[in-house]
């Protein structure tokens, strides 16, 4: 029973440490904006998730399918111009949902068909399914890796537009191989965030055919031509050329602005980009270059001269608020598929009040029955055990403080389950103890005993939740994850509060005066 000053001093600098950082949590939000510049930026209170603070929640999934879709279109466009290269005739080329088929018009050049399809996309797979007809398709590991990158680049341009709307502190995480989890504090406009969430935002420059009626049939289009509609009151079909002429993945920023009164949005190009930008209008003056937004055309301007300065700008029948979210949009980048909304849920500010108010019921009539029970057992020896515990509890919140994390509902659940954690430890060194003084050892040896012969039980169940916390961490989501991280975090406090704190308090209350009896 000797405590070094060393440990002496690293409890107290501990728990000092603790009540520092906690005490952001007890201060409003207007008290802490108002703080002076010279306190340090990461004396901050914990954020409060969806549940408490109020919110958006969205489950977005990712149509992988429409990546699949456009894979095989490019897929198309990448076997025509193959062999068209070196002029060998083909016919028939069309896709399905996994390849595409085209019939070579000789069969003596089937072998060099192949090889400069596999020159061109040398990630495919090239089969010959009737005597001229070849099947070219992707390896179903190049699909998967596709779909799943697809996935991680949907998650990281939905963080970006979050981010962009200014969303204070979001929960972003990926569930499944195709969904996507959304959690939005503080969100009081939900439908805004739908929208920004639900476009694509995929941007294209391409030119329109000018001798090309787009109300003649669809059947006398010449190839390569595309038919698409205006966009909002734009009531106009426009034929275009198939072919991107700038790809929006070119664009460094977009800014909204206003010109003559009315609003735009600005664009810039990167190098590369602003290049082939100067180029195509330098080589088509007079012509008219279509801004393609998702396939619809929300802008057909004429190119009155060359545009090499690699910048421009969009203009439309847009409020200010719509250019703002387009500029948003862009400076996000395109999603690479469609995401479909399959559930949402708003939480409203007076519910998340409700939760915080029953949290802290919670919280104080746990602690109350906790401390009213240690007392009545163990008396002064449940005093020290209280104050553990309330030690415990602050080093547990300053932990969670100084990490950022995220207070939500499980959250505090797994705090109300601290007190019990931290308080079991010391009821089984007190029974320890009890035993080996009715064994007839000294008080000495007695408390000496009581941490040595329960440290292997302590360790024991400590290791076991961590455990259980570990799994719901890596295998569960959302709340669980919440409850878990808690859990977790609470095992290392109580041990800290039992090895430390308990028994430093004890060796004080034995070095502080003449004692021959255990008080339990």
């Amino acid at each position: 029973m000797y405590i070094s000053a060393t440990k002496l001093a690293l409890v107290i600098a501990v728990t000092i440490m603790s009540i520092v950082l906690c005490a952001p949590n007890m201060l409003s939000r207007e008290t802490m904006a108002a703080l002076p510049d010279w306190v340090p930026k990461w004396v901050r209170p914990m954020e409060l998730g969806l549940d408490l603070q109020g919110g958006s929640y969205l489950l977005l999934e990712v149509d992988l399918q429409a990546v699949n879709k456009e894979q095989v279109a490019n897929l198309e466009e990448s076997v025509r111009a193959a062999l068209r290269e070196p002029r060998i005739g083909f016919r028939n080329l069309r896709g399905d949902e996994t390849g595409v088929f085209v019939t070579v018009n000789d069969a003596e050049q089937i072998k060099p068909a192949r090889e400069a399809i596999l020159k061109t996309t040398p990630d495919v797979s090239v089969s010959t399914q009737e005597e001229n007809r070849l099947y070219i398709s992707y390896p179903e590991k190049v699909r998967k890796d596709r779909e799943n990158s697809a996935l991680n680049q949907s998650i990281e341009i939905v963080r970006r537009r979050v981010d962009e709307f200014g969303t204070s502190e979001p929960n972003i995480q990926r569930q499944g191989a195709d969904r996507i989890i959304v959690e939005l504090p503080g969100v009081n406009d939900p439908e805004r965030i739908k929208a920004l969430l639900g476009q694509t935002a995929k941007l294209n420059f391409h030119l329109v055919e000018p001798s090309v009626n787009p109300n003649a049939p669809a059947r006398d289009m010449p190839p390569g031509t595309l038919l698409l509609p205006g966009g909002k009151d734009d009531p106009q079909v426009y034929a275009v050329r198939r072919r991107v002429e700038v790809s929006g993945e070119r664009l460094i920023d977009a800014q909204a602005s206003f010109q003559e009164g009315r609003p735009i949005v600005n664009f810039r190009f990167d190098t590369a980009g602003a290049r082939r930008f100067g180029a195509v209008t330098s080589a088509n003056v007079n012509q008219r270059l279509a801004i393609v937004l998702d396939n619809k055309v929300i802008s057909a301007p004429n190119i009155k001269s060359p545009i090499t300065g690699g910048s421009g700008y969009i203009e439309g029948s847009f409020t200010v608020q719509q250019a703002q979210d387009l500029a948003l949009l862009l400076r996000a980048g395109a999603l690479p598929a469609p995401l479909i909304i399959l559930e949402e849920r708003s939480v409203g500010p007076s519910l998340g009040a409700d939760s915080i108010r029953d949290g802290q019921i919670a919280s104080i009539v746990g602690g109350l029955l906790v401390t009213a029970f240690m007392v009545m057992a163990y008396f002064s020896f449940g005093v020290l055990a209280v104050i553990a515990m309330a030690i415990n509890v602050i080093s547990l919140t300053a932990v969670m403080t100084a990490l950022g994390a995220t207070l939500t509902l499980p959250g505090i659940a797994g705090i109300v389950l601290t007190l019990g954690m931290s308080v079991d430890s010391n009821v089984l060194i007190y029974e320890r103890m009890r035993e080996e003084f009715a064994a007839g050892r000294t008080l000495l040896n007695s408390l000496n005993s009581g941490f040595n012969q329960a440290f292997a039980a302590i360790l024991d169940s400590n290791i076991t939740q961590l455990i259980s916390g570990l799994l719901m961490f890596f295998l569960g989501s959302g709340p669980i994850r919440g409850f878990a991280v808690t859990l977790t975090i609470g095992i290392f406090t109580s041990l800290f509060a039992t090895t430390l704190v308990t028994r430093t308090l004890l060796i004080l209350w034995y070095r502080s005066g003449k004692r021959t009896a255990l008080p339990i």
